[in-house]
């Protein structure tokens, strides 16, 4: 075999960036470890962009005595949201009951117990509302006159990958994407892998440890590395969702609970969308290939339209968008699976941790803990950070996590409209969204609409696109217009098409971490 055109030393090679690989690596980074990440796509590429987007605590866990996922995912929803509460925010959810379904006084029950098992400093509790005159009952059928209203919270969740990984590059990590890692060796004082770029050749890494962060492919990657694992245990689930015009005005969310026991959600997306999901289903085929099938774009069409006056049919659907959940096997039907995760580590010589399930409220307790454990074996005595920490973007009103930064974020908003205000208010108002306080970085010294360079596509600069390029990571069209922003729903349908001639006629000098 050829030599490598690069080696990199690290104590840690993580081999995954989703939500898991990234908050690993910033956990890690942030203890003073070097931290090497690759990710055979782009950061977010696969599961941890395909989610309902929701950080909250999994009520109807309740339902499968998972009181322990529950308290903990409670617990981690406000640490979360004081983090990085421009791409973060509470949201109400409806819930509507007919009397076919669960008796209201067990609903209550269990809603009541949702709000007792975390200190809630943030988010209202739970109650009781007339659907006949709540905002939220005018959409639905009129069979619906009661129902229930609880708290949860929103979150870009392509966006938080990419946060995470931005504060680990920023504290010293290697962030390599477009990077296969063809194969690993265990050698008697440490790991070798052989990893190709994209554009750039063959990478030698050289680590103390490894962390198999590789989601659908965790199984896999464990078996071909050390075969005696058996591969572990893993469980495919394909969760889908439907976009479509937006189908009431207010801004709270809707639970539907279905006969199968199936919970689906209708959120209000993006300002003029509506997204509904998801489905529960195992899936064996390519992690690679996921979509949408036909059922279940019905199935979600149904239901929706069981509570809705407005019929929604396949028609009205405007995007759809697929992803396999990797969850732990625990012999449950797919809606049943168990959400939390378990860490495995294999020390028969140089250790390797593998993370199998997991869901993105609990990603930052479950980087703790995988860092707790590897920070042991290192013999590194940081200590764990992440608690009180922003992410990057977050730091509204000073670098510790505040509930006024969640509370007073409109206010922030308004503030940085005045100060910007030879841009559109609306634009502003998604740059704050995006990037919170990384929007002074974006606008810079800029003091007019012709220092943002080119718009490329209506609402889309020259300016946010390398913004894009030198801090995120961004390579594609795809990349732009659906993982770092959703600018895809709003656009004509043939702006990647642009979007990408324009990259290949702008080519840019990557940094070395990038």
């Amino acid at each position: 075999m050829a030599e490598p055109q690069h080696t990199l030393d690290c104590d840690i090679l993580i081999v995954g960036g989703g939500i898991n690989g990234a908050g690993i690596a910033r956990d890690a980074a942030g203890r003073g470890l070097s931290v090497v990440l690759c990710e055979k796509d782009d950061l977010a590429s696969h599961t941890s962009s395909a989610s309902t987007k929701l950080i909250h605590g999994g009520l109807r866990y309740l339902e499968y005595y998972e009181f322990n996922l529950v308290r903990k995912a409670l617990i981690e929803r406000e640490v979360l949201l004081r983090a990085a509460p421009h791409i973060m925010w509470p949201l109400r959810f409806v819930m509507p009951h007919a009397p076919s379904q669960r008796p209201a006084l067990m609903i209550r029950a269990g809603l009541m117990l949702y709000d007792l098992l975390a200190k809630r400093e943030l988010l209202p509790a739970s109650a009781g509302i007339n659907l006949r005159t709540h905002a939220a009952g005018k959409p639905l059928k009129p069979e619906f006159q009661r129902g229930f209203i609880y708290s949860d919270g929103w979150v870009d969740d392509a966006r938080l990958v990419v946060l995470n990984a931005i504060d680990a590059c920023e504290k010293g990590a290697t962030i390599l994407t477009q990077t296969v890692c063809k194969g690993l060796t265990r050698k008697a004082d440490g790991w070798e892998a052989d990893l190709h770029k994209s554009g750039c050749g063959d990478v030698r890494v050289n680590a103390r440890y490894v962390v198999n962060a590789a989601g659908p492919w965790t199984a896999s990657l464990l078996h071909a590395t050390l075969p005696k694992e058996g591969g572990g245990n893993l469980r495919l689930i394909k969760g889908s969702h439907i976009i479509v015009k937006r189908i009431f005005e207010h801004d709270n969310a809707y639970i539907f609970q279905h006969p199968d026991g199936r919970i689906v959600f209708a959120i209000p997306y993006e300002r003029d969308f509506t997204l509904i999901g998801t489905t529960d289903l195992d899936y064996r085929g390519d992690a690679n290939q996921v979509a949408i099938s036909e059922d279940e774009i019905g199935y979600l069409c149904e239901l929706a339209s069981q509570y809705f006056v407005k019929p929604i049919v396949p028609a009205d659907v405007v995007w759809t968008y697929s992803g396999v959940r990797p969850l732990v096997e625990d012999g449950a039907d797919a809606k049943a699976v168990t959400r939390d995760y378990r860490l495995e580590v294999d020390s028969d010589g140089p250790p390797m941790l593998s993370v199998f399930g997991g869901k993105i409220t609990t990603f930052r307790k479950l980087a703790e803990e995988a860092v707790d454990l590897i920070a042991k074996a290192l013999g590194n005595r940081h200590g764990a950070w992440t608690h009180n920490a922003c992410l990057p973007g977050g730091d509204l009103f000073g670098a510790e996590p505040q509930n006024r930064s969640v509370l007073e974020f409109d206010t922030w908003v308004r503030n940085v409209q005045g100060r910007y205000s030879w841009l559109p208010p609306l634009l502003v108002v998604r740059y704050a969204r995006a990037y919170g306080t990384r929007i002074h970085t974006l606008l810079g010294q800029k003091d007019d609409i012709a220092a943002m360079g080119e718009e490329i596509a209506p609402g889309l600069y020259a300016a946010e696109v390398e913004y894009l390029r030198r801090y995120e990571w961004a390579r594609t069209a795809q990349d732009i217009l659906w993982r770092r922003s959703k600018l895809g729903l709003h656009l004509p349908p043939d702006t990647g098409d642009k979007l990408q001639a324009w990259l290949a006629a702008h080519p840019f000098q990557f940094k070395q971490a990038a």
